[in-house]
């Protein structure tokens, strides 16, 4: 004799599910991205080295890449513009104690640098990584803006997250979810985002139609996507299908790294049109 299966699962669980859901989300977008700060270490014949490089900047301020190194190990930064016909400038990092380090001058918005560091002690020249480091500069953002943004995106992926999961069972509920949703949507990535954006890079949507930010673009196609969901549940209306495919895309896109394909100075342009 079979067990009647329940149609859904408890709201609590749902809740837990979904806050996982979106936990795991933000911790994968954040570590894959490519503002995320690069660390790790090696092990020289003088030594053990460690670093944690930085791939973000603030402009205005500018930028220490530091290391920490023993004694007899020193190390070179190798650093020019990213996208432009600057030749590569070869400084030798200073040491402070156990820390090596160079000061790289602060760049414009979206300005970006590339950089590699060159160790070499006890007869051994290592490159500290396989392929240049990009760091890219940005604007100060006031905290009134980042942080309303960023807890409303984390809010509306936690109940996008948690209205898929209550759209899966035939006997869940998600429409009422939709509204909220797309409400979060609208407020924490359509308003606050381009303020964000302006803030950090002078500009207000970098987005389809004019041009290919993915953090704008991915926003705009997870905005749509709910807008439909609700529409198709408007007035009593029933699509679980457009709730679905909303919840899903919005959990796939938002698993995308944070910043990729995000603006930056081309500087070759630049130099051609000056």
């Amino acid at each position: 004799m079979s067990l009647p299966l329940p149609k859904t699962l408890p709201g609590g669980l749902l809740w837990l599910l979904a806050v996982l859901i979106t936990l795991g989300s933000v911790v994968y977008q954040r570590a894959t991205g490519p503002t995320y700060e690069l660390s790790g270490s090696v092990e020289l014949e003088a030594g053990i080295v460690s670093w944690v490089l930085p791939r973000t900047a603030t402009t205005g301020r500018d930028q220490a890449i530091a290391i920490s190194a023993p004694a007899g190990v020193s190390a070179s930064l190798h650093w020019r513009r990213f996208r432009s016909h600057d030749e590569w400038t070869l400084s030798p990092m200073l040491r402070t104690g156990d820390s090596l380090s160079f000061v790289l001058p602060s760049l414009d918005p979206a300005g970006k640098y590339m950089y590699r560091i060159t160790l070499e002690g006890a007869g051994e020249l290592r490159e500290l990584t396989p392929q240049p480091v990009l760091m890219r500069f940005k604007g100060a953002v006031p905290a009134w803006v980042l942080i309303p943004h960023i807890l409303l995106m984390f809010a509306a992926m936690l109940v996008a997250n948690r209205c898929l999961l209550e759209a899966v069972p035939r006997g869940g509920r998600p429409q009422r979810f939709v509204g909220l949703t797309l409400l979060l949507m609208l407020i924490g990535g359509m308003s606050f985002g381009p303020a964000v954006q302006y803030y950090a890079f002078g500009e207000w949507w970098t987005g389809v139609p004019f041009g290919w930010d993915l953090t704008d673009n991915k926003t705009l196609i997870a905005t749509l996507f709910w807008i439909w969901a609700w529409w198709s549940n408007r007035s009593g209306r029933r699509s679980r299908l457009a709730i679905v495919l909303a919840g899903v895309v919005t959990l796939v896109i938002f698993a995308i790294p944070h910043s990729v394909l995000g603006s930056e100075l081309d500087y070759t342009a630049m130099e051609q049109a000056g």
